[in-house]
């Protein structure tokens, strides 16, 4: 189990278990223990479906004639890439669902047997969250999807761990193995090249390795999405998913809001508030402006 996993499994065993207690347990900051009870609890019967995914892709064979400066066209290609794994979850569900081609099946490319499965988690979900996912898994999954004669799945927004991290922080790197270890949280399995090439050349044994160090990358994408979502700006807005007349948190769907301070806009005033569940600052829709002092607002020129 991650992190987020023990804190919801030590929570549902005792609930009368402290925020430090369960920190010093799971070996985390309570305030990750705070933000993932008051979540749980704020989903509890109404929560969206956000699933988080990954994949892993076999590597092409190409001919080339050198290492440096090559741009190998597409008759140098001996085998084109296709899925050896897959791995995903609902969030804050312990199940991790994942599955993986035969050895016969990654020598011939052919991912025909796992990719249904996957197409019907993410045809049911509404948020999709992964490290890359918008420009890798995301397409590299819907082309595996045409090619094996499916149609597209049901609409849902992406949430790229990887794109939000960019858009806020100043790191060294933006690889999730390095967040995640800055952050403190849970890590990859050590592997390296190898593993793919002894997948590709038909082991059932490398294959089954691939996918324990594909459903780990599920765990921890979950992680890295809890830690970044405070932070995170465009987020889906979650209330849009749940059923109620309540005041929502855009980013987590919990209803313990703060309301403190004003947003401003060059042609607006709004309300603001921070969300004492995940930590997300947001406004308000209406802007606390009546409709004579908007009227003598004046604008600078666009740059």
């Amino acid at each position: 189990m991650n992190k987020s996993e023990k804190i919801l499994s030590l929570d549902a065993d005792n609930p009368a278990l402290s925020n430090r207690q369960i920190a010093e347990a799971v070996g985390c900051t309570r305030r990750l223990v705070r933000m993932i009870r008051n979540t749980a609890e704020a989903y509890k019967g109404r929560m969206p479906k956000i699933l988080i995914f990954d994949i892993e892709t076999a590597p092409m064979e190409i001919y080339t004639w050198g290492l440096y400066k090559q741009h190998p066209q597409t008759h140098q290609v001996i085998k084109d890439w296709s899925l050896l794994s897959w791995s995903a979850k609902w969030l804050f569900n312990d199940t991790v669902y994942s599955q993986r081609v035969t050895g016969e099946q990654a020598i011939e490319r052919d991912d025909s047997s796992i990719v249904k499965s996957l197409w019907a988690l993410l045809d049911e979900a509404d948020l999709v969250i992964g490290h890359n996912a918008a420009k890798f898994d995301v397409r590299k999954a819907n082309l595996r999807f045409a090619l094996n004669g499916l149609l597209p799945p049901n609409p849902y927004r992406v949430i790229d761990t990887l794109t939000h991290s960019r858009k806020v922080f100043g790191s060294s790197s933006f690889k999730m193995d390095y967040l995640n270890k800055i952050f403190g949280l849970s890590m990859k399995i050590p592997t390296n090249f190898q593993l793919w090439v002894d997948c590709v050349k038909g082991s059932n044994k490398a294959l089954k390795e691939m996918e324990t160090y594909n459903r780990m990358d599920v765990n921890i994408t979950e992680e890295l999405y809890l830690k970044l979502r405070p932070w995170m700006k465009g987020h889906p807005n979650v209330a849009l998913y749940i059923n109620t007349d309540e005041t929502l948190c855009t980013n987590c769907g919990n209803e313990d809001l703060e309301w403190a301070g004003y947003y401003f806009t060059p042609a607006g005033k709004y309300r603001s508030f921070r969300c004492n569940g995940c930590g997300a600052i947001g406004r308000s829709r209406i802007s606390d402006l009546d409709k004579e002092s908007r009227a003598k607002l004046l604008l600078s020129v666009a740059a």
